[in-house]
């Protein structure tokens, strides 16, 4: 016989096993639904809140909701919740990060501009000016 030669057991040095269960990290269907409704209901509350005017605390409402939601896909749907410590540090740690450099930019740019939307009005007189010719082509 040859040394390569696999026996039922071949698998169970390295940890794995033939026994049926291709998934590590099994959830209930009602936990998987609870969540599901859960994500609708915060997407319908996104999509809401953009009927009411919070004002400079907008930006931090919309991050809120959507941070919510992201740990939710992250805890359940990438089965961080039955993972090792060590990768929920990482995931937690890299969205401390993100939302650091998220607020120094959102800081910064408040302080060097009153609004995110250009003033039109300053513009438009010296446009419609150039725009004053006659149909015949003269001044």
């Amino acid at each position: 016989m040859s040394a390569h030669a696999h026996s039922e057991d071949a698998h169970s040095e390295d940890g794995h096993s033939n026994d049926g269960h291709d998934f590590a990290h099994p959830m209930s269907v009602q936990t998987l639904l609870l969540v599901f409704f859960a994500l609708t209901f915060l997407t319908i509350v996104t999509v809401a809140q953009s009927n009411f005017d919070f004002g400079a605390f907008e930006v931090a409402v919309v991050m809120l909701i959507a941070t919510i939601k992201a740990i939710l896909v992250m805890a359940f749907f990438m089965h961080l919740i039955a993972d090792k410590p060590f990768n929920a540090i990482i995931f937690i740690g890299s969205f401390v990060f993100v939302g650091l450099f998220v607020s120094f930019t959102l800081g910064d740019s408040m302080m060097t501009s009153g609004s995110f939307e250009p003033e039109i009005d300053l513009v438009a007189p010296a446009v419609a000016e150039q725009m004053e010719v006659r149909v015949d082509g003269a001044p």
